[in-house]
């Protein structure tokens, strides 16, 4: 009678660490993609197709069970199995460079998706959560070598030098996915990366010089793409650049010329969501007709038929979930989870600015989804699989360390990944 009273206690413990704002957020999310999604897809067209809402709550479902797994994998182990996640990433990202998708090919001018059966999937976007999970590792084992080199205590030029080391690491291993995307035609989501990589670099922990000098690479970088797309295109034609891209910059830079090509998508959206001032025209009343409105350019949607409060009250729902993610990381007080979820951040935060500011015209179109609620299964995984990542950090502090490795998810990535005779050498 004790051993089944401890084991409900047990239990009651492990519920309480599962954070349940971040459960609720997602939930509410799940709400208004599902009903959004149903808006454009069935209602807009007076009962169209219902197979992309029921997509939608199908890749939610097995999105919320890819979370009830990746939350239960402790800190050790997803150390450990860290490089072999990495390394089927970077296969696939080569991979899909044979096998691609040429209808979709033939309509994005991307190699980005693999087609089986109905189902497509975007590597590039899964890699994104290795990605993160590897630059993690890199900055764990950064800071666990400067604590042992007493740091602080260092002269600023050796300080310096082991930074730069650190950080030439991060760009090799950040060079390689780059690249592989870079290859599949797909500017926007090398962007991503870039994001992800800046935000971890600023919470690792490196000199606040090299944040600085990074900052402002980053910038010049950007302006410098930006003065050749305005003054010197021939330049860019030569890197490799598409005349596709160029007309999302022209169609940023002008919005309302060309309105029957480049700028049709734009200025459409643009139209939409002023059109729907402060409440809406209420779910499912359409007058401006947007392409892509069910995944890149679902933002219209939510702007015509709510308003600007319904707008507002999606991003209050997201910036209260980037607040639970950072208070989370930073009281666990390790340094794997704090870059991991830095990283995290970095990249849903991106999604959001670029994502809603292409919708109303501030930024230039790059094809990137709405976090949770665009149309689409790998985005939305890879995005929930960093949601399972961020609740492992409360839900293994409430597990002892026996528990933990006993755990059969935990004892299969062990021994995929070579079993404890590595330890050694991946874990101080």
């Amino acid at each position: 009678m004790a051993r089944s009273r401890s084991q409900r206690l047990k239990k009651v413990s492990q519920a309480k660490s599962i954070n349940p704002t971040i459960i609720a957020l997602l939930l509410a999310l799940m709400a208004m993609s599902v009903a959004v999604i149903f808006s454009t897809t069935y209602l807009q067209f007076g009962g169209g197709a219902l197979k992309p809402t029921l997509m939608q709550i199908f890749w939610y479902v097995v999105s919320f069970i890819a979370i009830a797994f990746v939350m239960q994998i402790d800190k050790k182990t997803f150390y450990r199995f860290v490089p072999v996640l990495y390394g089927f990433g970077i296969f696939l990202l080569i991979l899909v460079l044979f096998f691609y998708d040429r209808q979709q090919y033939t309509l994005f001018g991307a190699k980005s998706w693999f087609t089986i059966g109905t189902l497509s999937f975007q590597p590039s976007e899964i890699m994104k959560f290795f990605y993160i999970l590897m630059m993690s590792r890199l900055v764990s084992e950064y800071n666990q070598r400067t604590e042992a080199l007493n740091y602080d205590a260092l002269p600023v030029s050796k300080q310096l030098k082991w930074d730069f080391k650190f950080i030439g690491r991060m760009i090799l291993w950040t060079a390689v996915p780059v690249v592989l995307i870079l290859l599949q035609n797909d500017f926007g989501t090398t962007l991503v990366f870039m994001m992800i990589f800046s935000g971890m670099i600023f919470a690792s922990g490196v000199n606040w010089r090299i944040i600085l000098t990074i900052a402002l690479i980053i910038g010049t970088i950007f302006a410098g793409l930006l003065f050749l797309v305005i003054y010197n295109r021939d330049l860019l034609y030569h890197l490799g650049f598409q005349d596709y891209q160029f007309a999302r910059i022209d169609s940023w830079l002008a919005p309302f010329e060309n309105t029957r090509r480049e700028s049709y998508q734009l200025s459409q959206s643009i139209k939409a969501i002023g059109s729907g001032q402060w409440l809406g025209k209420g779910f499912g009343n359409f007058e401006v007709y947007v392409p892509v409105r069910e995944s890149d350019m679902i933002f219209s949607t939510i702007g015509e038929n709510f308003g600007f409060i319904g707008s507002s009250l999606l991003i209050l729902l997201y910036f209260l979930l980037i607040l639970t993610m950072i208070a989370i990381a930073y009281e666990s007080y390790d340094s794997f989870y704090i870059a991991g979820t830095a990283g995290i951040v970095s990249m849903i935060l991106f999604h959001i600015v670029e994502n809603i500011g292409m919708s109303i015209g501030l930024l230039p179109l790059t094809g990137i989804p709405l976090p949770f609620i665009s149309q689409g299964g790998s985005a939305l995984l890879t995005n929930m699989l960093c949601m399972g990542f961020v609740l492992s950090i409360q839900y293994n502090e409430n597990r002892s360390e026996a528990e933990i490795k006993q755990h059969w998810l935990n004892r299969l990535l062990r021994k995929l990944s070579g079993g404890d005779r590595f330890d050694q050498f991946i874990w101080p």
